[in-house]
């Protein structure tokens, strides 16, 4: 008998059905389907899906109570690797004792490698007499898995790949472990409302509080714009020479010099065509980023296009590569979006004679740029997975695209010896641009003018405007800063982040903001701690797990390496425990209050602030002047409650955001506190 491996349900099924033509059968094992082929070249063949990691890694029991617990010891503790999926781990103990082969056939990258041989250490454990073979695939179609299980295109498991994901796995354990403990510990933050902190959280946070330090920080600076409303044939118009004038002294003499003025004359017209190239095929990261831009979080965006993958629409999702292998048939993968709404743009490319894609700066040989390999419908998909169908299928097609070309023009206008001047743009040949619909090249198109031509000054109009703070990290941007300084992989970074949304530490869906807790832990460790809140050892840690893979260092060393960068770290929070953790309390302390001030109370110069009734414990907003002031409201009894700052315009009382999870993110509503307000006139019948 052989055992095919895959890593999830749906890519088993996807794989039987190539395999044997669409003849399998569904053998249900508790809540595990076993998909059997049957004789396939010549075996009896079954597909065994797993669920991702069907083993976890942990520390043993005796290092179960946080209380109990010398950290020094956890960084001492060796690691235990138990099954998490007990019912798996029986059918593949069952299914392997008959057994001679074993194809793995999981995401072929550190993660599915490891989840690979973790399968095979459990039928190995009833069979030893086994021969194992991998197979690698960069699409679940039927051309690509056809060729990845023929015999000789066959491959031997990569153990360095593994290592390096249980590497990973072993390093972000110890360092959550002692790290979190170390903090709850101190600050008395236990049970669920620990404080969670990470190798790689952790520098990621510490990002986010600085910028948003840096917000804080920033005195905005009064300037003003001129510009002049002119027209000849057709009105545009045209801004002073010097942008920004932040002396008002100036901005009047300008301004007085100007008024009345009613015509401007022509000094100089320079024109140009520049080149706007196509982009590159898209890696993980660009892709995660492009998709932010479109408000859809990189953990949500990875997991559409885990499924799109699964269900042969997308290559894998998780590549560093910006070049098309030449081995990818570029025209026939067009000839399949021609069965797409998007068959037009197809057929334009098809017509090329010769097709010559762009390319990026990152080559590597694992896994091509992320591209289409199967056709969708709209109607097949939901709303959100279509929108990240409908990019990729659009950045492929830009890439096999022309530059685009661009002609700018730039006027210079003389009025009454001032400077002002349009600057305008029309596409030329659109190229790229007319497929890629995300881009922001807008038209501006300006008069033909020539020097000394008058244009009639319609207005002279001046805004008063404000230096603006460094802007809040977005998701994309977050996403570029976190793999410039070498934080996490294509693969971790999504799931951190979501990480720091669920526990609370930032809160913004198009910008991220942390919260007071994420401010009280980052001051906490940069004061007496930096190393852990510091991107240098993180990076560093990534790069010798690179060297696993790359067989040029081993496991065991640079996990041994990590413990060693932990001691130290443990020496310096030990070394101002006491410290921390006043920190840490008062910070907390002072945040809880600040929580239960929800804003004004609108019968008086008092607060608004969240209590609980002794005789019910129910949790309702009084103001804090009673009894002078006996004005209430009921809240909520679920949820988290954040002032958000905001008065309801209607009613007058302030405006709540109420989260609270369900399923694997955080949900919230936004409401104010009067509940007869206008704006809940539909809230009963829900």
């Amino acid at each position: 008998m052989r055992l095919i491996i895959s890593e999830k349900d749906k890519a088993a099924s996807r794989i039987a059905d190539i395999l044997s033509n669409g003849k399998y059968k569904v053998l249900k094992r508790a809540r595990v389907n076993v998909y059997d082929i049957g004789n396939w070249n010549g075996d009896e063949t079954v597909i065994i899906p797993l669920s991702g990691h069907i083993v976890d890694v942990d520390f043993s029991e005796d290092f179960s109570s946080w209380k109990k617990t010398d950290l020094w010891d956890i960084v001492r503790a060796g690691f235990v690797y138990k099954p998490s999926r007990k019912d798996i781990c029986s059918i593949l103990r069952e299914y392997g004792r008959n057994a001679s082969e074993v194809v793995i056939a999981t995401d072929f990258d550190r993660e599915g490698e490891a989840i690979g041989r973790e399968a095979l250490d459990i039928i190995r454990s009833v069979n030893k007499n086994l021969t194992v073979r991998r197979a690698r695939f960069s699409s679940i179609t039927g051309k690509e898995i056809r060729d990845a299980f023929k015999e000789e295109n066959l491959h031997d498991l990569d153990e360095n790949l593994a290592d390096s994901a249980d590497a990973r796995r072993e390093i972000d354990l110890v360092w959550g472990a002692v790290l979190t403990r170390f903090i709850s510990l101190v600050s008395k933050r236990l049970g669920r409302n620990f404080l969670s902190v990470g190798r790689v959280q952790t520098p990621t946070l510490g990002l986010m509080v600085n910028r948003e330090k840096e917000i804080l920080k920033f005195k905005p600076e009064k300037y003003w714009q001129i510009t002049a409303g002119l027209k000849r044939e057709k009105k545009f118009t045209a801004r002073y020479k010097k942008e920004k004038i932040f002396d008002k002294n100036e901005l009047d003499r300008v301004l007085q010099d100007l008024d009345g003025v009613k015509r401007g004359v022509v000094r100089s017209v320079k024109e140009s065509i520049k080149k706007s190239s196509r982009p590159a095929p898209f890696n993980t990261n660009d892709f995660l980023r492009s998709a932010a831009s479109l408000g859809i979080s990189p953990a949500r965006a990875m997991q559409i296009a885990e499924n799109l993958y699964m269900s042969g629409l997308i290559s894998y999702p998780r590549t560093d590569n910006t070049y098309y292998p030449k081995t990818l048939n570029i025209r026939s993968i067009l000839k399949v979006i021609e069965r797409t709404e998007f068959s037009d743009m197809a057929a334009e490319i098809l017509e090329k004679k010769r097709i010559s894609p762009s390319h990026g700066r990152k080559k590597s040989t694992d896994h091509p740029p992320i591209h289409p390999t199967g056709a969708a419908r709209r109607s097949d998909l939901d709303k959100t997975s279509w929108r990240i169908y409908e990019l990729i299928v659009r950045r492929f097609i830009a890439t096999l695209s022309d530059d685009a070309k661009i002609k700018t023009k730039r006027i210079v206008f003389k009025i009454d010896g001032h400077e002002f001047i349009s600057n305008g743009q029309v596409i030329v040949e659109p190229g790229w641009l007319k497929y890629y619909t995300y881009s922001k090249t807008k038209e501006v198109i300006l008069p033909d003018l020539s020097v000394g031509d008058e244009v009639k000054v319609l207005e002279i109009k001046h805004e008063e405007k404000e230096t603006q703070p460094p802007a809040r990290y977005t998701p994309a941007s977050l996403l570029k800063e976190m793999e410039k300084l070498g934080l996490g992989t294509k693969s971790t970074r999504p799931a951190i982040i979501q990480k720091l949304v669920t526990r609370g530490y930032i809160t913004g869906t198009r910008s991220y903001k942390p919260s007071g807790v994420a401010f009280k832990v980052i001051d906490a460790l940069e004061k007496h701690a930096e190393l852990i809140t510091e991107p240098d050892m993180t990076a560093q840690l990534e790069r010798d797990m690179e060297k696993i893979a790359e067989k040029k260092k081993k496991k065991d060393a640079v996990v041994s390496e990590s413990k060693k960068l932990l001691e130290k770290a443990l020496h310096e929070l030990e070394g101002n425990r006491e410290a921390i953790g006043a920190d840490l309390r008062e910070g907390l302390r002072e945040d809880r209050l600040k929580s239960r001030i929800l804003g004004p109370c609108k019968s008086c110069n008092g607060q608004l602030v969240i209590r609980v009734s002794r005789s019910s414990g129910k949790r309702f907003a009084a103001c804090n002047s009673y009894p002078d002031c006996n004005e209430t409201y009921p809240l909520p009894q679920k949820g988290k409650i954040i002032p958000t700052g905001k008065i309801c315009p209607k009613c007058g009382t302030p405006i709540i955001r109420v989260e609270f999870n369900r399923g694997k993110g955080r949900r919230y509503f936004e409401m104010c506190l009067d509940p007869n307000c206008p704006t809940k006139k539909g809230w009963k019948k829900k």
